[in-house]
């Protein structure tokens, strides 16, 4: 995907740190609530620019993994003291375990149930014993609508602006779309239009609970005081 690849660089534009800020406070808050004692060691699973990192690294000591070199250079540019790492969150394994283990919406680039289970293993394996994984896609079967959305900003060194377009042309399946129009002008004034698709996974929520029993996990409920999202989250904690 071009946005991840080729358009790296342009990513803290496209999406900066400030725009995960209360979504990060919920999940801070949540790990540490689900969790006793609170964690300590946290493994991000696709962090991507590091957008959470950015802020779970006042209450976490993170350790990122991420499969594109050009987000994980963005990464380490605004999260330095965070460990970072190359690799397939399918199948990196790193001889440890920690606390907990966050994956966001890099989850969602998982399309088929094996690349999704792989990534419930993936986090299984690097838990402790009692430790607690959250699981955070954008969609679950149940809840998705096509729609459309923009945004963008700017910065010294250029603009980014986008059209995002989110539709199904396949209900039956376990993938939807979406569209990116993205327009860049750099700091000479000279501009280019970039479109990128991005296929990615939509499983009903029976799905998503029964393989992260399938891989060992038991799910866990989000704290009252947590629940009220706006968005599907899975907690599944490894058995002590």
């Amino acid at each position: 995907m071009k946005l991840y690849g080729e358009l790296a660089e342009w990513w803290p534009i496209f999406s900066g740190p400030e725009e995960y800020r209360e979504e990060a406070v919920y999940f801070a808050r949540t790990l540490i609530a689900s969790s006793n004692p609170p964690p300590r060691s946290v493994l991000e699973l696709g962090s991507g620019g590091g957008n959470n990192a950015y802020h779970l690294k006042a209450h976490f000591e993170m350790t990122l993994v991420d499969r594109s070199p050009g987000m994980l250079a963005i990464s380490r540019e605004i999260n330095p003291g965070c460990e970072h790492l190359k690799g397939d969150i399918r199948k990196v394994r790193l001889g440890r375990t920690f606390d907990a283990v966050f994956v966001h919406d890099a989850i969602c680039h998982m399309t088929t149930e094996a690349d999704l289970r792989a990534v419930m293993k993936t986090a299984f394996d690097h838990l402790r014993p009692g430790g607690v994984a959250l699981f955070v896609p954008d969609e679950v079967r149940e809840t998705f609508a096509e729609e459309t959305d923009h945004g963008g900003n700017d910065a010294k060194r250029g603009s980014v602006r986008f059209l995002q377009w989110i539709t199904d042309p396949d209900p039956r399946d376990t993938n939807y779309l979406v569209d990116f129009a993205i327009l860049i002008k750099n700091g000479r004034g000279q501009t280019r239009l970039v479109h990128d698709r991005h296929k990615l996974g939509l499983f009903p929520r029976a799905k998503w609970r029964s393989l992260l029993r399938e891989v060992g996990f038991r799910l866990s409920t989000i704290n009252e005081e947590f629940a009220d999202f706006g968005r599907d989250v899975f907690l599944g904690r490894r058995h002590r």
